[in-house]
């Protein structure tokens, strides 16, 4: 799968950011899709996700609970991610992923991450 994303840009803390993942095959053949970030110096992690298009579940890290929101457009083959009153602890390279999912700690993100297909990510900067 060809995942393109875009829509990154600097912002001020609580601004908002809509960020898009273009994705080149049909939702209904990809198991799980998210949305990752990685900031400077730390490890890649999870933002949000969605599996089960008939009957989405979605979930979200508890560090963007109530500000984030993953949607998607089949008619369209892109994943979208509505970011709200963005901080600067949000400030990284936003990835989308499609692969298998991995379910386990509860949550179903795209994974193992050597599994999935990765775009080139969209760099968020939230400054004080």
């Amino acid at each position: 799968v060809q995942l393109v994303e875009s829509g990154g840009g600097s912002v001020q803390a609580g601004g908002s950011l809509r960020l898009s993942c273009a994705f080149s095959v049909y939702a209904e053949s990809i198991a799980c899709m998210g949305w990752f970030r990685q900031a400077p110096g730390k490890e890649r992690e999870r933002v949000a996700s969605i599996v089960d298009y008939s009957d989405p579940r979605i979930s979200y890290a508890d560090s963007v609970k109530g500000r984030a929101t993953i949607s998607l457009d089949n008619a369209k083959n892109t994943l979208y991610l509505q970011m709200n009153s963005l901080n600067p602890e949000d400030t990284a390279i936003y990835y989308c992923g499609a692969g298998p999912c991995d379910c386990s700690g509860g949550s179903c993100y795209p994974g193992p991450y050597e599994y999935n297909d990765w775009g080139k990510g969209t760099r968020v900067t939230a400054s004080s």
